[in-house]
């Protein structure tokens, strides 16, 4: 499995109710502008709000995961920047009138060409007249608004700073005539800067592998296998745990009949659909009804209790195929049932293997969270919480609310803590990383690539994705300069655990021996020698105890089939 396979989306967004984000300044843009604080003096009207139109066109890499719009390099202004906080700064900037000419010209020729003045063409209309009409407060308004994001952007990568969310500007002089100085200042939350703990060769322990529980894993296995080839067998007597059952449902309210269902295949003991169902349905006979009562799970009658009547129309068994060598044929790419089981076994060994990875994985980064100090800006925090809350209908759930907003602040302090990493470690993000993250981000959402690159490019979101990449790296940086050791003091190498494992600890196809040809199987080519790095990084991107559960494809055969089981 190649490093972009492995590079999986699915692990955060199974891991957190809330998966924040940091968002770019394009997007602070996009969301409502530049928040100013104080209208433009000399009388102007209300400023409109000032977003920028251009933006660095260049891939950021993960030091640079927030981009200032496209600079020019302009000597003359100048910038400071005063720390209010470990996560916010103020910068004062003073724009030379020269430098401001430019945009203060374009904005005469942009109001020039918006309005009729008798005796001139339109865009032929003099600066004075235009001023007489509509007022300079209104062309440095536009001047400003033209401006302000690139002279911001320079004054960003002057002083070194790395904004986060919304800036706050304040203009407190402009040019009301030709020589002033154009000169604000800007209030925005950046990233902390943080003092890392040393985690070269940084001990950690794992549990040890359980032979018990391997030998278990792979009794498991086994019968999940031969479930998928099981036949299903009418039987002649009640309905027990475990049965398949073709049922029909009503449900009334107040003898009212809302809804039915007819002809359901039901396996009893799954317990996914009716609240009581499997209770009422075990020690039932084909063409026998029974009523009880459940809350409604969905509808306009969601959570109602509602009278329940099931009626079971057959009753059958799952039968499963005798483990022999044709069952091994059938079922795999093996000759002999003992060739399956050792492969099974090997696939059980992995994955407990890449659960030790997993835990490793886990303490690393609680460890290096609870060892680190990680300012958060509460602005962000909330503009987050509210934005997430919006999206659900859910701005007057206040526990909810506490919820999400600790979850988010959880999310930031891991992202501020390994971008500070990734920068340490100098991690870099190559164009094959990236794509296969969007691609496997794609499979997440159940887009076409193609697709979900073009929005995600369209969303201004490449950056972010680039700053996951670089933040999956540099954990997975940390994991192989650790001491990895299981509770018997038996040293872990990640080396050990093969490449060909998936984001979720599994082998390729390995699950699924069904479809494998086995005469063009080839073993030979397969590079199971892996550098740390990569096997680390996967290990960052599986999940302890995500075991894809394989839905079993089950032969109904009718009761009345004389030759009773037909395994397909």
């Amino acid at each position: 499995m190649s490093q972009v396979q492995i590079l999986s989306a699915r692990q955060n967004n199974r891991q957190d109710p809330v998966r924040s984000r940091i968002p770019t300044l394009h997007e602070a843009g996009e969301r409502g502008g530049w928040k100013l604080s104080r209208a433009l003096p000399v009388g102007t009207t209300a400023v409109q709000p000032l977003a920028w139109s251009e933006v660095s066109a260049r891939l950021p890499g993960p030091r640079d995961v927030n981009p200032p719009p496209t600079i020019l390099e302009c000597p003359a202004v100048k910038s400071a920047v005063e720390t209010l906080n470990p996560t916010r700064v103020k910068l004062t900037v003073e724009v030379p009138f020269d430098e401001l000419k430019p945009s203060l010209d374009a904005a005469y020729k942009t109001i020039g060409s918006q309005i009729n003045v008798p005796g001139f063409r339109a865009g032929k209309v003099p600066s004075r007249i235009i001023d007489q009409r509509v007022g300079r407060g209104a062309v440095l308004q536009e001047a400003v608004n033209d401006a302000l994001p690139r002279f911001y952007g320079q004054a960003v990568e002057e002083n070194k700073i790395r904004p986060l969310g919304q800036p706050e500007v304040d203009v407190t002089e402009v040019p009301a005539e030709e020589g002033q100085d154009l000169k604000f200042t800007i209030e925005v939350d950046v990233r902390p800067e943080l003092v890392l703990p040393d985690y070269e060769g940084l001990p950690i322990e794992v549990d040890v592998v359980d032979a018990e529980a391997t030998t278990a894993d792979v009794e498991a296995r086994m019968t999940a296998l031969r479930q998928r080839f099981g036949t299903l067998t009418g039987v002649e007597r009640v309905a027990a745990t475990g049965d398949f059952v073709s049922i029909d449902l009503t449900a009334s309210i107040d003898e009212e009949e809302i809804d039915t269902a007819k002809g359901i295949s039901y396996e009893i003991g799954t317990g996914n659909m009716i609240d009581g169902l499997d209770d009422a349905l075990v020690g039932m006979a084909a063409e026998e009804s029974k009523i009880f009562t459940a809350p409604l799970s969905g509808g306009e009658h969601e959570g109602k209790d509602a009278e329940i009547n099931v009626t079971v129309q057959s009753v059958k068994e799952r039968v499963l195929p005798e483990l022999d060598d044709d069952f091994a044929q059938l079922a795999s790419e093996f000759d002999t049932l003992e060739e399956l089981r050792a492969d099974i076994q090997t696939q059980a060994e992995r994955a407990k293997k890449m659960e030790q990875g997993v835990q490793a994985r886990d303490k690393v980064l609680e460890h290096l969270l609870e060892n680190t100090e990680i300012p958060i800006p509460e602005a962000l925090v909330e503009a987050e919480v509210t934005q997430h809350l919006e999206g659900e209908s859910r701005l007057e759930d206040d526990e909810h609310r506490a919820e999400v907003a600790e979850n988010t602040r959880t999310a930031m302090r891991s992202q501020f803590l390994l971008d500070a990493i990734a920068e340490k470690e100098q991690v870099s993000v190559g164009q094959p990383e990236l794509i296969e993250y969007l691609v496997m981000s794609a499979q997440q959402y159940g887009m076409e690539p193609n697709d979900f690159a073009k929005a995600v490019d369209e969303g201004g979101q490449i950056p972010a994705m680039v700053a996951e990449v670089a933040r999956r790296k540099a954990l997975a940086a940390v994991l192989e300069k650790a001491s990895i050791v299981d509770t018997a003091g038996t040293k872990i190498d990640l080396n050990d655990l093969n490449a060909g494992a998936d984001a979720f600890g599994y082998d390729e196809g390995a699950e699924d021996h069904e479809g494998h040809d086995h005469e063009g199987h080839d073993h030979e080519g397969h590079d199971h020698e892996v550098e740390a790095e990569v096997v680390a990084t996967e290990v960052v991107d599986a999940e302890a105890g995500q075991t894809e559960v394989v839905e079993a494809e089950i032969v109904d055969v009718k009761a009345d089939d004389s030759k009773g089981s037909d395994n397909a």
